[in-house]
């Protein structure tokens, strides 16, 4: 049962053995919220029990693959609030992936601690490398000790049969049962160690992947380097170094050491390299840092949160320093702060007139400080609503100047006025904040300005006239010491496309609510476009949304509006869409706007079909082939299998706003076929994105969501691919997958003569 039971790569160490044999440690919930609970590693050395020391009934577990990261200290909000009884050094926060909330834990002694947290960084490690054959190995493990109720490590024909209603799988007893007798080897009745892995593998053969298998493969056993070479050519249109790439797939996927030396590819190998990252619908390249990082700020969609401080709803909701972490580590690039006075001189950040809680600024800024370039090495834009009196608003200014340091950029990058944004490569590991200035960025630098926008002689006097005026009042109102942090983004009200271009600077700033943004792209949306070429727009939700509910990004993308704020604690079709765009490009937190945005003078209108230019839509032609091992809807009913239908949405400009879907599957989550095929017309694919969403069919109430996964047209990868289905809060749900046919047709190019 070994075999099957722990994972191959792990060296039980002194470490694991310990945590195997269990710990009392304090779970902390509160300062009055303190309980001991016994904790224990489980012999599959990915799975962490544990239970109430004083019932001893009450008991839970977590797998170590919904673990994010293990942080020590007091570096969470509860453990804060209890630093005074317990020392740091017996303290870690363990912080799951998604919503989910963290576990703050207190260990008897600092070696205890130790030695769960040494242990726990290292299985993370373990489980964050595995590869797509160690992810399903550990995914039947975790069932296999889910259904084994009696915990002997194996299985009879009863347990089995409950394993497969717990894993979506509703299926024909007399054909379970002849796959049962075909995997017991030992005749024993019942299934133990790699008998059970025998019987998953029976269970999971993929008849559709055989069958293209077969179309390449003459002898139907196994691929030629050439055929395999053949089908990545034709099948997957890889142009450029086909022979190595093959190659490098048979080296790498093919389990068998002999048809490794032999170069040629098992059925075996051949599904492992369709599941793996080089088989994904999201083309590799795309994944990593592909874009030209030194255009002006302004030329980038920017990852941006709104009211970062909250992880639940904007009236009664709890403000933390978790809402900035978990932001960044998202690859979130524009934060808001709230600052109101605070008592002792100290200023908080929360929702203001609300009964939201408060935490100090000085622990926000010390959190970005520490997490702003963990993710991405590029800028980070700090959006201050400043609600303080003048003293506190000195202690904000203190604040960042003393935590931050370096970090804070306090004057433009070269000396001298800037004539358009820096680009992003030039503030890399800088924190900016955007707020309110008094007077204009050329009055704090020394020497004359390089260039200022034109003002015509007739308008000259008027126009200083309202700049003295306004900066009077700023000066009443705003302390000098934080008016002089705001370099590359001053606030400014939002007079017109006009006034702007006459009138505002590049590095100016507007913030519009999402109503007034969306009557902009209904009367003015050409204008908007080419003020977006030159300056920076912030969007954010209504006031309404008091639920935290978000508007949808893609209107205000379609304008290339780049700071545009969502409510990340929100899960749903909007922040898919968000983590959509962003999770290219090194999920740097900035994605290149395409050409035709770029451009001042550009006629781009995305409600204007005349205005496009382009030789005529794509067709996107996708064929929805299979599903795989997908999950139950949370909280269904015990026995419920699924019956599951797909949906493909597209999100651009309006007329490519579009969605088709497959029939539904009664009764099976496990291996849904549906063979369908779906039709797009993208007239502006650059803007586009697509969603593939699963939903379990009901026709007496709405369908109820299964998975999903979200990516740009840009980053799509034709052929024969498998899309890695992602839970609602957007953390990946292995190996959950669909399997298609992607086929991109470009419009014929104008007649030869």
């Amino acid at each position: 049962m070994a075999s099957l039971l722990c994972n191959a790569r792990i060296q039980l160490t002194d470490t694991l053995e310990q945590m195997q044999q269990g710990t009392l440690m304090r779970k902390v919930k509160s300062k009055s919220w303190k309980k001991q609970r016994y904790f224990k590693l489980q012999e599959d050395c990915m799975t962490i029990w544990y239970q109430s020391k004083r019932t001893g009934k009450t008991e839970s577990a977590f797998s170590i693959s919904d673990v994010e990261t293990v942080r020590e200290g007091h570096q969470s909000e509860v453990l804060q609030s209890v630093a005074e009884e317990f020392p740091p050094e017996r303290c870690f926060t363990i912080v799951f992936y998604g919503r989910r909330g963290n576990l703050d834990l207190v260990a008897g002694s600092a070696e205890e601690a130790q030695c769960w947290v040494q242990g726990l960084r290292q299985l993370i490690e373990v489980a964050t490398t595995m590869d797509q054959r160690e992810k399903i190995d550990q995914w039947i493990r975790d069932w296999f000790q889910k259904a084994d109720k009696d915990k002997d490590g194996r299985m009879n024909f009863k347990e089995v049969q409950r394993l497969l209603k717990m894993m979506n799988v509703d299926m024909n007893e007399d054909h379970a049962l002849r796959l049962f007798q075909d995997a017991d080897k030992s005749e024993s009745g019942t299934l133990e160690g790699e008998e059970f892995v025998l019987f998953y593998k029976a269970l999971t053969q993929r008849e559709e992947v055989l069958s293209l298998f077969r179309e390449y493969s003459e002898d139907g056993k196994k691929l030629t380097l050439l055929e395999l070479v053949d089908f990545l050519r034709e099948e997957q249109l890889e142009d450029e170094g086909t022979e190595e790439l093959a190659m490098e797939l048979i080296d790498k996927y093919e389990p068998s050491e002999t048809a490794r030396a032999r170069h040629v590819l098992s059925v075996d190998g051949f599904l492992m390299y369709l599941c793996s990252p080089e088989g994904s619908i999201f083309n590799p390249q795309h994944r990593g840092l592909w874009q030209d990082m030194s255009q002006p700020l302004c030329h980038y969609f920017i990852s941006s949160s709104h009211n970062t401080y909250l992880i639940e709803d904007q009236i009664r909701g709890h403000s933390s320093i978790e809402g900035y972490i978990r932001a960044l580590k998202r690859g979130c690039r524009c934060l808001e702060v709230d600052c109101w006075d605070g008592p002792n001189g100290e200023p908080m950040v929360y929702h203001g007139h609300t009964f939201t809680s408060k935490i100090p600024f000085r622990e926000v800024v010390s959190t970005l400080g520490k997490y702003a370039f963990k993710t991405s090495d590029y800028p980070v834009i700090l959006s201050l609503e400043n609600h303080c009196s003048m003293e506190q608003q000195e202690v904000l200014a203190q604040q960042l100047k003393d935590i931050l340091g370096e970090q804070l950029l306090t004057t433009t990058i070269d000396g001298h006025v800037p004539t358009q944004l820096p680009s992003p490569e030039e503030l890399k590991h800088k924190i900016l904040l955007k707020g309110k200035k008094i007077g204009r960025l050329e009055d704090t630098l020394d020497g004359p300005g390089d260039e200022v926008p034109e003002v015509s002689d007739d308008d000259n006097g008027a126009e200083a006239e309202e700049e003295r005026r306004r900066a009077k009042k700023d000066k009443e109102t705003l302390a000098q010491a934080l008016s002089d942090c705001v370099i590359y983004c001053k606030n400014v009200p939002f007079r017109g496309f006009q006034e702007a271009r006459s009138h505002s600077r590049p590095s100016e700033i507007s913030s519009l609510s999402e109503a007034k943004a969306r009557k902009l792209i209904r009367d003015e949306g050409n204008e908007f476009v080419r003020h977006n070429a030159w300056q920076l727009t912030r969007i954010y939700p209504s006031g309404m949304r008091t639920d935290s509910s978000n508007y949808s990004p893609q209107e205000m993308w379609n304008v290339g509006c780049q700071i545009v704020a969502l409510n990340f604690q929100t899960a749903g079709m909007e922040m898919d869409l968000c983590d959509g765009l962003f999770s290219q490009n090194g999920h740097c937190g900035y994605v290149l706007k395409p050409p035709f945005m770029r451009d001042k003078e550009t006629l781009f209108n995305p409600s204007d079909p005349r205005s496009w230019e382009g030789p005529g839509p794509i067709t996107l032609t996708i064929q929805v082939i299979s599903g795989q091992q997908l999950p139950k809807v949370a909280n269904s009913k015990e026995g419920a299998i699924i019956d599951p239908l797909v949906r493909v949405e597209i999100y651009g400009v309006p007329a490519d706003q579009a969605h088709q879907e497959t029939k539904y599957i009664e009764n099976n989550g496990f291996n849904p076929c549906w063979d369908e095929t779906l039709q797009f017309q993208l007239h502006v694919p650059e803007l586009a994105l697509v969603r593939f969403v699963v939903e379990d069919y009901d026709k007496t109430s709405r369908n109820d969501f299964v998975g999903q996964f979200t990516l740009a047209f840009a980053n799509i990868k034709p052929g024969y691919r498998h899309i890695h289905l992602l839970s609602k809060d957007g953390t990946s749900i292995p190996p959950s997958s669909l399997f298609v046919h992607i086929r991109i047709t470009e419009p014929p190019g104008p007649e030869q003569d």
